[in-house]
């Protein structure tokens, strides 16, 4: 048998969508679109975010974390992705796959837990408003941002260096369009079960607990709404929470439906749509439901237009 190094030392093949050609020419226009529109929207969300003093708080602080994430994560997935469908040979070189699966999992895992800081975030803004201001002070924003990097960054090293330690034995097909672990652990020459369970565990924790402290905070968070009398209030209250919680059910359910599922359907297409939709499409919906559910996003946008044309005049 091959060590691990020695059955890291070609090029891996990304199978992805070469099965069906015609499918990967509409595929090429629309991933190309998604990724022009996701640089595009994520990258006005961090001006806005940063150069409109009004939305200098908690809130959008996060928000633009997440847009940075996403914009990262697309760039780890999508040119590769780009190349891919356009050329034949569809392959990537070790040291590009090795990127890939810590940048794309590193990148992944990391919004897991943002989304349920902000989850946190929109619960002291509308169940505790009079103590917002000390409850999310910018030492404890600076550390929740910093414990999810560390949770991202760490569940990538961990998984990561796992997968790439198995002994492959020649094996360089991938059937997927991502060098993704649960398609790469499917490589190895050996028994590969304590990996899927270790996977399985892995994804409790980084999916299914986040997503449980999500839930309890929008809990809190429906109690809170149901007692608001004042019309206005309670609009305000949906408008804050609807765009995050949005962006929640579209990010967990894609990758809940990736990482916990039964192992022997994932390298099915239905499993590569669902990967298409939560790397590709996902981040680019993201800064659209944001600006376009969020009036102080929409306001900001236009104060900064109209800064710019007084200018330029």
């Amino acid at each position: 048998m091959k060590t691990s190094n020695e059955s890291w030392g070609g090029d891996f093949i990304l199978v992805g969508f070469s099965d069906q050609p015609q499918l990967e020419k509409i595929l090429f226009v629309v991933v190309l679109i998604s990724y022009l529109l996701t640089l595009i929207g994520n990258t006005a969300i961090i001006l806005v975010s940063r150069l409109d003093p009004m939305l200098h708080m908690p809130m959008y602080y996060f928000l633009t974390i997440l847009s940075f994430v996403d914009i990262c994560f697309s760039t780890s997935i999508v040119p590769q992705l780009l190349w891919n469908l356009h050329e034949p040979t569809k392959t990537i070189t070790p040291v590009g796959c090795t990127i890939q699966l810590y940048l794309s999992l590193a990148l992944g895992s990391t919004e897991c837990v943002l989304l349920a800081v902000m989850a946190y975030d929109r619960y002291a803004a509308v169940c505790r408003p009079l103590h917002y201001a000390t409850i999310m002070h910018p030492r404890l924003c600076q550390s929740l941002a910093g414990v999810a990097w560390l949770s991202g960054v760490g569940n990538s090293l961990i998984q990561g260096t796992i997968t790439l330690r198995l002994p492959l034995c020649g094996n360089r097909r991938i059937y997927h369009f991502i060098c993704e672990v649960p398609a790469m652990i499917k490589l190895a020459c050996v028994d590969i079960h304590a990996n899927e369970v270790q996977l399985f565990m892995a994804s409790l924790v980084l999916l299914l607990l986040p997503l449980i402290l999500i839930l309890v905070s929008y809990g809190y968070i429906a109690q809170a709404v149901m007692r608001i009398r004042s019309a206005k209030a309670w609009h305000k209250a949906l408008g804050t929470c609807g765009s995050h919680l949005l962006v929640v059910s579209l990010f967990y359910g894609t990758a809940t439906a990736v990482y916990i599922q039964p192992n022997s359907s994932y390298a099915h297409n239905q499993g590569k749509f669902i990967t298409l939709l939560y790397t590709v499409v996902i981040p680019t919906l993201n800064p659209l439901i944001y600006s376009l559910r969020n009036k102080d996003v929409k306001g900001a946008l236009k104060r900064l237009v109209r800064k710019d044309q007084c200018t330029g005049e």
